[in-house]
């Protein structure tokens, strides 16, 4: 099981250590935050004690307001579950009984300057990708038109100079040669580089290039929802290569299904405008719009 560590947290979103700043290394296995609410009056049946627990404004006053033998009973309530963290949010003062019952369990208390709705988006988003199950595959990845695709073959086939010619049409570099895969959802893959490889493409005869100094930071971008798989292959003349009969593949990574499509390279044939045209085209699918079915139609209606 993927996880992180809370001193991640502290680097990431620059936090406040209140309390528990020997057990920074407690580590975080769940994605979403949960602020504990109905835990303060007792009811723990569904208490997700393996997540980050953030007091907002409502949280913090509602202790406030309590006597100190009820906060007492509240707190250690909670606090006996050992959750990974506790976050107090907008910069809250008058800690002074959490950070005693924090440093008595050995649970690190944190605070940010953010308003609770602001940091409860960006910590979720953090944790549901630094958490995602991942895979690396031996490929390119590239933004086109706003749309990720990720380009496949065997070695020597072509698809860093392809991407290469994508680039200098505008399209963006995400990862060459290792990309990796990250599943948000059963339907959403992001493909992103493994730190080591940002920026950089590497073409045969001219060597590795770093694609943001040769040609400016809209070259590169760091992340992509993958929407397609293109795979690049050797022209083979014995197959009929007509795709008006075209019916749609999927590849699946993790389970997510990709759309799959083949493309063969030949001499002279512009391989970039082909992913382009795909990338266009499989946005309009989105749209609701197949030009098969407007061709078909036509046919229909002459006769």
């Amino acid at each position: 099981m993927k996880s992180i560590t809370v001193s991640d947290l502290v680097r990431q979103f620059r936090l406040e250590v209140l309390a528990g700043e020997n057990q920074l290394d407690r580590k975080i296995t769940k994605a979403r935050a949960h602020r504990p609410g109905l835990e303060f009056v007792g009811y723990f049946d569904f208490f997700p004690m393996e997540r980050v627990q953030v007091l907002g404004r409502k949280e913090i006053t509602y202790l406030h307001r309590q006597t100190e033998e009820e906060r007492n009973l509240h707190i250690g309530n909670i606090v006996k579950y050992h959750p990974p963290c506790f976050i107090v949010t907008a910069n809250q003062e008058g800690l002074k009984y959490l950070m005693k019952y924090c440093d008595q369990e050995q649970i690190p208390l944190l605070r940010t300057a953010e308003t609770t709705t602001e940091f409860i988006a960006r910590l979720d988003a953090y944790l549901m990708k630094a958490l995602a199950p991942e895979i690396a595959v031996h490929g390119v990845c590239v933004n086109v038109s706003g749309i990720g695709i990720l380009l496949r073959g065997k070695s020597g086939v072509g698809k860093s100079e392809t991407a290469h010619t994508l680039i200098r049409r505008g399209h963006r570099l995400v990862a060459d040669d290792m990309v990796v895969l990250k599943k948000l959802s059963p339907t959403t893959l992001l493909g992103t580089h493994n730190n080591t490889n940002r920026e950089f493409l590497a073409l045969r005869s001219i060597g590795l290039i770093n694609v943001s100094r040769l040609y400016g930071r809209k070259a590169f971008q760091d992340e992509t929802r993958i929407s397609l798989d293109i795979e690049l292959t050797q022209w083979r003349e014995d197959e009929l290569n007509n795709e008006l009969d075209w019916v749609e593949k999927t590849v699946e990574y993790m389970d997510v299904k990709v759309p799959h499509i083949e493309i063969q390279l030949q001499p002279g044939r512009d391989v970039a405008g082909l992913i382009e045209a795909a990338a266009n085209n499989w946005y309009l699918r989105q749209q609701g719009y197949s030009a098969m079915e407007e061709f078909m139609q036509r046919i229909q209606q002459e006769q």
